[in-house]
């Protein structure tokens, strides 16, 4: 699961620990798919694309813009890896309060982003006796051709 921080043009935009399960397995395989469902209206779209990392400056700005208490958490979580207690996560949070007590957080060379580049887009809405309405969207080219699925 992740944190959506950004959509343009160029993609979707998402950030993490480099060192996590997750940055692991985009690294074996670089594909993903993001999936946004509402319930109450019966409705979802999913998004399947190639996935690169972030520029180390596009990382540096989000990184900015972070509450200092998230910055100090990227720097003492390791993320995805076992802990003893909750109470060893405490001692590494504090030990990065008291390493930027009297400084700015700094961007952790453990930590960056990645962005999803779409290479197709499935909407689904849900119909009556599972007769749900499905239409994907593939990139061709430059453009998009798009499709109707069966339920």
């Amino acid at each position: 699961m992740v944190l959506l921080k950004h959509a343009d043009e160029e993609g979707f935009g998402f950030y993490t620990n480099l060192e996590s399960r997750k940055a692991a397995e985009l690294a074996a395989n670089p594909q993903a798919a993001l999936l946004v469902y509402w319930q109450a209206l019966g409705r979802q779209v999913r998004v399947e694309g190639s996935v690169e990392p972030a520029t180390r400056e596009d990382a540096a700005a989000y990184f900015a813009t972070r509450p200092r208490g998230s910055q100090l958490a990227a720097w003492a979580s390791p993320q995805s890896r076992p802990l003893a207690g909750r109470a060893e996560l405490g001692r590494l949070v504090e030990e990065a309060r008291a390493r930027f007590a009297e400084t700015e957080v700094l961007l952790p060379d453990h930590w960056g982003g990645y962005r999803l580049r779409p290479e197709s887009y499935e909407f689904w809405q849900h119909g009556d006796d599972r007769l749900h309405d499905r239409v994907r969207y593939a990139r061709e080219g430059n453009g998009w051709r798009s499709q109707r699925l069966a339920p």
